[in-house]
């Protein structure tokens, strides 16, 4: 994956691990590099988002987002609320294997698409890759995080020792293995059409804006052939 634009100096000195872009403040507290000092992550757990029969809880999910926007201080108007979905993609482990997200547009006729991505900390969206369709071409994306971090990974060597704990009930349906983090204020785009990726979110979380050509679900490929849309 290559990034085409960077807003933030490489931070440097005393209390920063580069690896994950978290700063340690005077109080142990985390917070994103080059960021104001945000609040206590309290870690999500699968039990919180399934009854006793294994149902998703999409109510508790949205909640989650929720709380991890006021701890961002990242605006919540109704239409957002309205629009938003949340997903555990059908694997039951929604902690590790989910996402939430808004369409905010997109376009067959003209061919763009604007995205807001949500994922709590630690959370992985399922490696996947995207293919042309009757209704456009293969479709081709960049992201811009605001606030959090990601790891995205991607084609290109092995990254050793990896930087962030993937998650194991993804390991077997994992083929991409390059992962790079993407701070605040930084943009990446996908390698190359057609080409497997994923983003995983550090320990705070991440809120990331995708930049892409038309979006069709029909093109969606994933490795894990038990994703559910």
């Amino acid at each position: 994956m290559k990034k085409n634009i960077i807003t933030r100096r490489e931070a440097v000195g005393a209390g920063i691990v580069a690896a994950t872009g978290i700063v340690l403040g005077k109080s142990g507290s985390a917070s994103a590099a080059g960021g104001k000092k945000e609040s206590k992550v309290t870690m999500p757990k699968n039990a919180d988002f399934y009854d006793k029969d294994g149902k998703f809880l999409e109510d508790k999910a949205q909640q989650a987002y929720y709380d991890m926007f006021k701890r961002f201080g990242y605006p919540n108007p109704k239409t957002q609320q309205d629009l938003m979905w949340v997903l555990d993609f059908g694997l039951g482990d929604f902690v590790h294997a989910g996402m939430a997200g808004v369409f905010w547009w997109n376009s067959q006729k003209y061919g763009y698409f604007g995205h807001s991505i949500y994922l709590l900390p630690g959370q992985q969206i399922p490696e996947h890759k995207h293919m042309p369709t009757e209704k456009g071409p293969a479709k081709m994306e960049a992201w811009h995080v605001h606030h959090g971090m990601v790891y995205t990974l991607g084609e290109g060597p092995e990254t050793k020792p990896m930087p962030v704990k993937l998650p194991k009930s993804q390991e077997k349906f994992r083929t991409v293995k390059n992962a790079a983090p993407l701070m605040p204020g930084e943009v990446r785009e996908l390698n190359r059409l057609q080409a497997f990726h994923f983003m995983i979110a550090g320990p705070e979380g991440a809120i990331v804006t995708e930049y892409g050509t038309f979006h069709d679900n029909d093109g969606l490929r994933f490795a894990n052939p038990n994703v559910k849309m």
